[in-house]
Order: structure tokens, then C-alpha cells, then sequence
């Protein structure tokens, strides 16, 4: 029986997978997302869910198997074509467990296509769970509608970071020291023209002034002011990147609902 052309978008599961996407083709869950679905979400045969992959757009599936350690989902129509998001990266000095958690979490939310820690001089935590900084990624893309799943990279000392960046991206550079003109004047003087950018948020002891002159060397930086209050680095990052969506970035885009295209779809097996 077909299911409920009417379901709530909004409302429904949502998966990122990493196998290719298309009508009819059956994909294979791993044992998380299937005891996910089975345990946590209670669902079974013949349920519906929202997936994705960031390559072929999000589509309607329909669960055709399900047990305690495996799942599989066959898509039968989609919902939305693929977009990409505006190419932000965000580079951040490693701090405690749970306000990294969070900046993950809400970086991903604020539309960061890529995720770099860079190790400076006064930078605390040293290592990182990387596995658990993509589960959180992962976790904020399928719930805040994203089409993409944001890279998290291998931490790198800053200083490595600088000599191998590439030409065109420019580096809008967080500077505790308040001697930047704020980071809305700089961008508000930007030419309007397509550009890839990264923001860098220093450790919580701030910068060490080796690195403050290192950073102000390179042509490609731009120091920047996030106002009169010293933040704490997770806050710093996500003022950051709020007010660099709604100067440049997608804050201009209205959030599109998803809905049912009348395409052709695959028969319920029920």
C-alpha cells in the first residue's frame, strides 16, 4: 500500500549516506543509522524517511529490510535537486571537549563547508576525537535540512596551515588585540564578487605575538574585530560566522520546504 503522499517533511527522519542516491536502487545502512531507525525511532518495513549523500540532491525512501544490525532504504522520489553550499571554512585552536562539541554543532548549522583545528603556541587540548567531531557534523546536517556534509580535517599546527594556503582563499583573521577595524566594516568594503573564505578563531589564551605578526604577513589575511568584549573562542567562532552568512554568505536565501514532485516512483512492497 502506498504510504501517505502528505507526510510532514519538517518532521520526518533524516539521513546523510555515502553511497550514491537514484530511483529504485536499494541502499544499505550501516549498523548505527539501522539501530537508529529500528530502536530509537521505532520504524520498520515500509516507513518513510528523508536521505541524503551531498552529490544527488535528497530524496524520499522507503525502508525495504530492517533488522537489529542492518537496514536498507530504496528511494522513490526526490525532493530536492543538489545545491552547494557557500565555501566558508572555519579554522579554530582545539578547546574542551563539550564547547567543541556545541562550536561543531552550530558551525555546521551556520552553512561551514569544511572544519580545520589548527594547533598555535597557546593552544590547551592537543588531541583530538575526530570520529566524534563527524558523528556531531553529520548529526547537524541532517537536522538543519543541509543538501552537504561539511569536511572535518586532521588538526594542524598554524603555522603549516599558512605556508600551504592555497591562492584563492582569503582568511578573515579573528584578532583579540583590538587594534582591527570590526569584521562588518571589512566585509561591507568587499567587492561583491565570488570568493572562497575561512575564518580563523585563535586558542583560549588568545594569539602568541609571534603568530599575531606571522598572520599579519601573509597578503591573503585580513585581520578582523568582533567588538569590544573579549569572547570565548566558541563564541568568537559562531559571531563570526552569523555576521559573515548575513553580510556575505547565504542569509539572503529562503529556506525551501521540501515537497512531493510529481516523478515516477517505486511501488510499496507492502
Amino acid at each position: 500500500m502506498e504510504q501517505d503522499e502528505d507526510l510532514d517533511y519538517r518532521r520526518a527522519a533524516r539521513l546523510w549516506l555515502s553511497q550514491p542516491l537514484a530511483l529504485g536502487a536499494a541502499v544499505t545502512l550501516d549498523s548505527d543509522q539501522a539501530h537508529y531507525l529500528r530502536a530509537v525511532l521505532r520504524q520498520g518495513i515500509g516507513d518513510e524517511l528523508l536521505v541524503f549523500n551531498g552529490q544527488d540532491g535528497e530524496w524520499l525512501a522507503r525502508i525495504a529490510a530492517i533488522t537489529k544490525s542492518t537496514a536498507s532504504v530504496v528511494p522513490v522520489r526526490q525532493t530536492r535537486g543538489q545545491t552547494q553550499d557557500i565555501d566558508l571554512h572555519l579554522l579554530f585552536a582545539p578547546i574542551k571537549r563539550a564547547r567543541i562539541d556545541a562550536m561543531i554543532e552550530k558551525a555546521v548549522e551556520l552553512g561551514v563547508s569544511a572544519l580545520q583545528p589548527v594547533i598555535t603556541r597557546r593552544t590547551i587540548v592537543s588531541r583530538l576525537n575526530l570520529d566524534r567531531l563527524n558523528a556531531h557534523a553529520r548529526e547537524a546536517a541532517e537536522q538543519t535540512e543541509r543538501l552537504t556534509l561539511p569536511s572535518v580535517h586532521e588538526p594542524r599546527p598554524l603555522e603549516t596551515v599558512l605556508r600551504d594556503w592555497p591562492d584563492n582563499r582569503r582568511l578573515l583573521f579573528c584578532d583579540e588585540t583590538g587594534s582591527a577595524p570590526s569584521l562588518g566594516v571589512v566585509l561591507q568594503g568587499v567587492e561583491p564578487c565570488a570568493q572562497s573564505w575561512a575564518v580563523l578563531i585563535g586558542p583560549e589564551g588568545g594569539f602568541d605575538p609571534y603568530e599575531l605578526d606571522l598572520l599579519r604577513a601573509f597578503p591573503f589575511v585580513t585581520p578582523v574585530s568582533l567588538g569590544p568584549r573579549v569572547l570565548r573562542a566558541d563564541t568568537a567562532a559562531l559571531a563570526a560566522l552569523a555576521v559573515f552568512q548575513a553580510l556575505r554568505g547565504d542569509w539572503d536565501i529562503s529556506r525551501e520546504i521540501p515537497g512531493l514532485s510529481r516523478v515516477p516512483t517505486v511501488p510499496s512492497q507492502r
